[in-house]
């Protein structure tokens, strides 16, 4: 195939046109132009995505915007905001937004959840002196994060920032060294995101002696195509969490703060070696295969050791890399060119679930779940693997 790397605003256009043809005629799967297709397809995102991205705007303007798109007035806005004072304090800027707010605004208008929360207002703030009284040091100190701290002090607060210095969070104990990013980051959450990183930190620090050298050329879509087929024997989540560690990536299970709402997390510890945090939050098959996979296209793609991805895969996301990371997880397990002329899409049924799993030889939970998030469906609940996941890891 004669398809390169799109250079010109006149070659993109090129592929347009090209893209056009080719769908009109309704290409058969697995033929030439099938393929053909699929490829130009890929080539113009990474040009779309490289030449068009675009800041998020404000979130005050951003409601304000599309209140005046959609013909609002403030007290419409009510029902997502508690009261017309609430609005009006919101809109003026006295009152910030609530993560039930953003939820709230983010599902009823229509608003990217990234915008909403202000993501770079809080990559400035993450950088401004830390206020130890903000940690659930209580729920920290419940939990035993303390014990194994090698310098132990009188104070609970001197106890966070030990807990803090020690997983090399923060610049001389006073200010925060990583960035957050994805859709579990809120502003109200950071103290919380941040002492959870600390323990799953530490902990993956003391599985390093135990781990391979981690080298990042092994991570190609072979590889992940390899891990999602783990997923296909009864202990695939250990089989998985095995396989990761052998190529070095610090694989750390951790139940989220009270406080916070993440399903994983993904980032690199201050030597370069990879971790990937689960909180398990929601004990099903489904969610465990999606969430590993997409902190391990996180791992390959974006993640540093001077940021953190923390993600609720509750929350839609029009964000960059949490598109692209959901992306090379989906078709990790199930290629786009199969999953929208499959019969599990088109008549979702057991059967039909079934079938399409044996033939990719995943397991039939990680396709339920997709039938159930992208259609809307409350069926095939007794496929996604309810109640197995913290059954396998001993976790209660």
């Amino acid at each position: 195939m004669d398809i390169k790397v799109i250079n010109t605003e006149k070659q993109y256009h090129q592929y347009i046109d090209e893209v056009q043809r080719l769908m009109a005629c309704e290409p058969t799967l697995n033929s030439p132009s099938s393929d053909r297709l699929e490829l130009l397809t890929l080539v113009l995102e990474a040009y779309e995505n490289a030449e068009y991205s675009v800041e998020p705007p404000d979130p005050i303007d951003a409601i304000k915007f599309r209140m005046e798109e959609l013909d609002l007035k403030q007290v419409d806005l009510v029902p997502y905001c508690g009261s017309r004072s609430r609005v009006s304090e919101v809109l003026s800027r006295k009152r910030p937004l609530t993560v039930q707010m953003i939820r709230e605004l983010s599902t009823n208008l229509g608003i990217s959840s990234d915008t909403l929360l202000g993501l770079k207002a809080i990559e400035k703030q993450a950088v401004n002196q830390a206020d130890w009284s903000k940690f659930p040091i209580k729920e920290i100190l419940k939990r035993g994060w303390f014990d194994s701290l090698r310098h132990p002090a009188k104070s609970l607060e001197e106890n966070m920032q030990t807990l803090i210095e020690e997983s090399g969070l923060s610049f001389s104990g006073v200010s925060f060294k990583r960035t957050l990013k994805g859709d579990g980051v809120s502003p109200g959450t950071q103290y919380a995101l941040y002492a959870w990183l600390a323990r799953v930190t530490l902990k993956a620090r003391e599985k390093k002696k135990l781990l391979c050298a981690f080298d990042e050329s092994f991570i190609t879509k072979a590889f992940f195509q390899e891990v999602a087929q783990l997923s296909w024997f009864d202990q695939g989540p250990l089989l998985a969490v095995e396989m990761l560690e052998k190529q070095g990536i610090a694989v750390v299970i951790e139940p989220a703060l009270k406080s916070t709402l993440i399903d994983g997390a993904a980032f690199k510890d201050s030597d370069g070696t990879p971790v990937i945090g689960l909180t398990l939050r929601l004990d099903r098959l489904d969610n465990f295969w999606f969430t590993l996979l997409h902190e391990l296209a996180h791992i390959w793609k974006h993640a540093t050791s001077e940021n953190a991805f923390f993600d609720d895969f509750k929350v839609s996301s029009n964000n960059r890399q949490e598109s692209e990371a959901n992306k090379i997880a989906r078709e990790a397990f199930i290629p786009r060119s199969l999953w929208k002329r499959s019969d599990a899409y088109l008549k979702p049924s057991n059967e039909n679930i079934e079938v399409l799993a044996r033939k990719l030889r995943i397991h039939p939970a990680i396709i339920a779940g997709r039938v159930r998030r992208e259609l809307g469906y409350s069926r095939f609940s007794d496929l996604v693997g309810q109640g197995e996941v913290r059954r396998l890891f001993n976790i209660n």
